[in-house]
């Protein structure tokens, strides 16, 4: 059973930066994908970013391209997303969500984003992200 823990939510200026970390536990093959939501009340599930198991692909949403980085340190069985630039129409609950094949999956497809939220198995519990205007 896979566990993702997330953390770093927080109340930021526009223009602000914050890092969300997800640590993930559980796993018992390969390391998986990682894919980054987030979610709006009133609004859709929305794609951000997604990176492979092994770290050597990435994916972004064009809304957040040259203001988010997702890494991952696969020592420390955690993915990040450092957020730059924040504007207020980042405000959501992000989520992390894991998938051995989704991010991959969505490379090979081309587009952008992270793909369909459904190919991912297992999510976090979200944390807020507000950016004041």
């Amino acid at each position: 059973q896979w566990q993702l823990v997330e953390s770093g939510g927080a109340l930021v200026q526009p223009g602000g930066s914050l890092r969300l970390s997800c640590a993930a536990s559980g796993f018992t093959l390969d390391y998986p994908g990682i894919g980054w939501f987030r979610q709006a009340p009133g609004k859709e599930r929305e794609g951000v970013s997604c990176i492979s198991g092994s770290g050597g692909s990435t994916k972004y949403a064009e809304s957040v391209k040259c203001r988010f980085t997702i890494s991952r340190d696969n020592d420390k069985n955690t993915v990040y997303l450092q957020m730059n630039s924040l504007k207020p129409e980042d405000k959501a609950v992000y989520y992390c969500a894991a998938g051995y094949l989704a991010c991959k999956d969505a490379i090979v497809r081309g587009g952008a984003g992270p793909g369909d939220y459904t190919e991912y198995d297992y999510w976090s519990s979200g944390t807020q992200v507000t950016v004041s205007s």
